[in-house]
């Protein structure tokens, strides 16, 4: 065996070292995943943080938290329902079992963005119908000699004071026989009488 200078021993024992660190950075580096710390990092970024930039868009498209809104009037359930949040106005009612017969789902928007604490008030047929024939009751002409003081009442510019003038002023004179009469009552001007020929009949 042929005898090793000391620069030679310096230099197999340098390369020795070297050997040696390399292999601990590499059992380091096995157990924390099997790849270098310079690939850890990298799939951080561009692995895991663009996998959740990706997440969080997605949850923004998803509309967030969940609606609850009160449902009511013309449907087969009515109630407080949870619903995905970028529900529709039609959602809620679906939810609520559906519209009922007598529900009149043009007098409401089906179409609008339910918002969460939103109350949904389906309007029925029969409603609007009792509405519009009390509208007719009200605009009905009043017989002249009937009228009552309730009934003047309702005429526009007619308050309580001027229609029991009119009924003194028709007692009076033995009754009425035209609405043009009434002209001769305090009170009533030109608007007034206009008014009272709309309502009232002889």
């Amino acid at each position: 065996m042929p005898h090793l200078s000391r620069s030679q021993l310096f230099v197999y024992g340098a390369i020795g070292v070297a050997i040696l660190l390399l292999g601990a950075r590499w059992v380091r580096a096995a157990g924390d995943g099997g790849s270098s710390p310079g690939d850890v990092a990298f799939a951080s970024e561009g692995g895991a943080s663009a996998g959740a930039g990706e997440g969080a868009q997605f949850s923004v498209d998803a509309g967030g938290e969940d609606v609850v809104v009160h449902v009511a009037g013309a449907v087969r359930s009515s109630g407080v329902y949870r619903l995905p949040a970028g529900s529709r106005v039609t959602d809620a009612v679906e939810r609520a079992g559906g519209a009922a017969p007598k529900a009149a789902l043009d007098g409401i928007n089906l179409a609008a963005r339910l918002a969460d604490g939103q109350q949904v008030i389906v309007p029925s047929r029969v409603a609007a119908s009792t509405a519009a024939a009390g509208a007719t009751a009200d605009d009905a002409p009043i017989g002249l000699g009937t009228a009552t003081v309730e009934e003047l009442d309702t005429i526009e510019g007619i308050g309580p004071v001027t229609a029991q003038n009119i009924l003194s002023f028709r007692d009076d004179h033995g009754g009425l026989s035209a609405v043009d009469e009434l002209d001769e009552v305090s009170g009533i001007g030109p608007a007034t009488m206009e008014a009272l020929r709309a309502r009232l009949q002889p």
